[in-house]
């Protein structure tokens, strides 16, 4: 039969007999019968049908890995730019001693996509709203700069946005008179905020001295360094009269994240805790016209015989 072994051997000499068909014909052999291992030999077991030899495969490099990955963080961290939080960098100090120049600060940009609305004590981003950034030096960043700036890991430079604290909303009557303190509806603020030697009200420049009431969709905004900050008592003459658009808020600051000393929270002081919304108008209103009713009603009385205390005629 030569080296190659066919089937299994029985227990006598000679040629195993086919197993027969269904037919009664005897069953020709096939490929399946025949093992494809080694020659009987070399003592090498046998393979089953149609299995190959495969060659383990070796794992990518490393370093062709490491484009893929930074593509992939590049996509996350624009994303995150785009609709989550993005670092800003305060150029100045009219935010002291709540925020410092240099500090860096993340704000939330998601809420605002559910309709969420700037509310009062917050710290707000937002794009100048008419220039009030006029004469200010604009940062020169080098390409490196300007790359990790559009994905969010560098603060933007040559976006024109601002950062104060939200004192009043649509609806609200915010006033100063002499050197404070400063109310909203009537109510005073107590500013532990403010910077240490300022007064919440200035009295020695133009635009300290203010009554004004925040129209729909707009906000009222401050710096917490009173008498160091060019925030919307100064800008009455501009086209919003000094009010921001709440469609120019880009979000709230929620954390100082840099540098590491200067970590922590942002959150809205106690003071705006109090009940300072505006009456209803239609209270107002109600309020306004019941003596003139009242006034009326008697004078007619008065003037009437016919007409008796209980309103009826006689």
């Amino acid at each position: 039969m030569g080296d190659l072994a066919v089937g299994a051997r029985s227990g006598h000499d000679g040629p195993e007999e086919q197993p027969e068909r269904v037919d009664g014909s005897a069953t020709p052999a096939t490929s399946e019968d025949v093992g494809t291992g080694s020659d009987s030999g070399d003592g090498g077991g046998t393979k089953e049908h149609g299995e190959q030899d495969e060659k383990p495969k070796n794992p990518r490099s490393f370093w062709k890995e490491l484009p893929l990955l930074i593509g992939i963080a590049l996509v996350l961290a624009l994303l995150i730019k785009t609709f989550l939080v993005q670092a800003f960098s305060i150029p100045s100090d009219s935010m002291q001693n709540t925020l410092q120049q240099g500090d860096r600060v993340l704000v939330d940009k998601l809420t605002p996509w559910f309709g969420s609305e700037p509310s009062r004590g917050e710290v707000v981003v937002f794009h100048d709203p008419d220039n009030w950034l006029a004469g200010e030096p604009t940062p020169n960043p080098n390409a490196v700069q300007q790359v990790l700036s559009k994905i969010g890991l560098m603060p933007s430079a040559d976006e024109k946005d601002l950062i104060k604290r939200v004192i009043g909303v649509a609806g609200d009557t915010i006033e100063c008179e002499n050197s404070g303190p400063l109310t909203v509806n009537g109510k005073a603020l107590n500013e532990t905020y403010v910077y240490a030697g300022n007064t919440p009200c200035s009295v020695d420049d133009q635009g300290g001295q203010f009554k004004v009431t925040v129209p729909a969709g707009k906000i009222w905004v401050m710096g917490d360094h009173r008498q160091n900050s060019l925030d919307s008592r100064y800008h009455q003459q501009d086209k919003y009269q000094g009010f921001v658009p709440v469609g120019n808020v880009v979000g709230r600051a929620i954390v100082i994240a840099w540098p590491p000393t200067r970590w922590n929270t942002l959150p809205i002081p106690d003071t705006f805790d109090q009940n300072l919304s505006a009456a209803a108008p239609g209270a107002l209103g109600l309020a306004g016209a019941a003596p003139l009713v009242l006034w009326r009603r008697r004078r007619l009385t008065a003037g009437n015989p016919r007409v008796s205390g209980r309103g009826t005629a006689g």
